[in-house]
C-alpha cells in the first residue's frame, strides 16, 4: 500500500523531516536483516481524541525482540512511549499506522553484528485497510503457501525481526501472483502457524480455535485481544494444532494483526467457507468497539495521545 507522507520522523532522539530520515547504504541491517519492528495503530476514538492501541504492550514485545537479537535500544521503553504519543500528535494524524524500527548503524560491516551501534526510528503516517476495504464485509480468498514457516531453531519466531519477514512477503508473492490476496504457512510439521502478516482463526461447531504459539506463530497483540474478548463475551476457545484440512472444513474463519485488524476468510484453496459467520461478525464488532473507546471494557487498551 502506498505510504503517505506526514511531516516528521522520530530518530534517534531527534524529530526530523519527512525526506530527511536517511540512513547509510553500507548499514548491517541492509545487507542482512538484523532489525526488529513493530507495528502499531493509532484511533481516533467516539469523543474524537485520538489513542494508540496497546501502545505498551507493543512497545514491550519490540524490547523483548531486541533483546532476543543482542540490541539495546537508546531509548528507554518509557521514552519510546512518549515519543510515539508526540509523534502521532505533532503529525496531526489522530487515525494512523505507527513503525517503530530498532537497526543496526553505519559502521561495522560483516555478519558479527555486535560492534555495530545500535539505532532506533518511529513513523506514523495515515495507512487504510491492510487486505483492502471490501474485505472486512466480504472476506479474502486464501492459499494455503508451498512456503514453509522458518523452524523456531532457524530463526527465532518470538522476535518480530526484519530480515525473518522474507519468509512471509515469499509467501504473499506467491499468493497474490496465483490470484489470492493472502498465504497461509505451515511449520516444518505441516501444522497451520499464520498468515504472511497475521494471525490466524477458524470456528468449529461454535469453538474458536487457533495455532498455539509453540507452533511458530507471532504472540500477536491483536491476536491476544481477541482472546480475551472471546471469553468475555462466553466463546469457548481452544489453542490446538491444526491441518490444512482443519481450514477448509471451519464453519469460519478470520485473520488478526495489527494492520489488518479482523477480517474474514471466506475461500481456502478454493474451498468456500461461506459469507462471514456471527462468531467472526461478534468479535469484529467487539473489537472495533475496543479500539475507537467505545466499549468500557477495553478502555485500558487506548493510550490517549496528549
Amino acid at each position: 500500500m502506498p505510504i503517505q507522507a506526514t511531516e516528521k520522523i522520530w530518530m534517534d532522539g531527534e524529530y526530523v523531516d519527512w525526506d530527511e530520515a536517511r540512513v547509510h547504504v553500507l548499514t548491517p541491517s541492509l545487507h542482512y536483516g538484523w532489525g526488529v519492528f513493530e507495528g502499531i495503530r493509532a484511533y481516533e476514538r467516539a469523543d474524537g481524541a485520538s489513542a494508540v492501541f496497546r501502545l505498551t504492550d507493543h512497545m514491550e514485545r519490540l524490547f523483548r525482540s531486541a533483546k532476543i537479537y543482542h540490541m539495546e535500544p537508546p531509548v528507554s521503553l518509557e521514552g519510546a512511549v512518549k515519543v510515539t504519543k508526540d509523534l502521532v500528535a505533532m503529525n496531526g494524524v489522530p487515525t494512523c499506522y505507527v513503525r517503530p524500527i530498532v537497526y543496526l548503524g553505519f559502521g561495522e560491516m560483516g555478519l558479527n553484528p555486535l560492534n555495530s551501534p545500535v539505532r532506533m526510528a518511529i513513523a506514523c503516517w495515515p495507512w487504510g485497510a491492510y487486505l483492502g476495504e471490501d474485505a472486512f464485509e466480504t472476506g479474502v480468498r486464501v492459499k494455503v503457501s508451498s512456503w514453509r514457516r522458518l523452524d523456531a531453531n532457524i530463526i527465532p519466531p518470538a522476535a518480530k525481526a526484519t530480515g525473518q519477514y522474507l519468509n512471509s512477503s515469499l509467501a504473499k508473492a506467491e499468493a497474490v501472483k496465483a490470484g489470492y490476496d493472502e498465504g497461509i504457512l505451515l511449520n516444518p510439521n505441516g501444522y497451520v502457524t499464520d498468515g504472511s502478516g497475521e494471525n490466524v482463526f477458524l470456528v468449529r461447531d461454535g469453538v474458536l480455535c487457533t495455532p498455539p504459539l509453540a507452533a511458530g506463530c507471532l504472540a500477536g497483540i491483536t491476536r491476544a485481544s481477541i482472546l480475551q474478548i472471546a471469553a468475555d463475551e462466553g466463546i469457548r476457545v481452544r489453542e490446538a494444532d491444526m491441518v490444512r484440512t482443519d481450514l477448509y472444513l471451519a464453519d469460519e474463519a478470520f485473520f488478526t494483526g495489527t494492520a489488518a485488524e479482523v477480517v474474514p476468510i471466506r475461500e481456502v484453496d478454493d474451498r468456500v467457507l461461506g459469507d462471514p459467520g456471527p462468531i467472526t461478525r461478534r468479535l469484529q464488532e467487539v473489537f472495533t468497539a475496543a479500539t475507537r473507546g467505545r466499549d468500557e471494557r477495553y478502555r485500558d487498551w487506548l493510550e490517549p495521545v496528549t
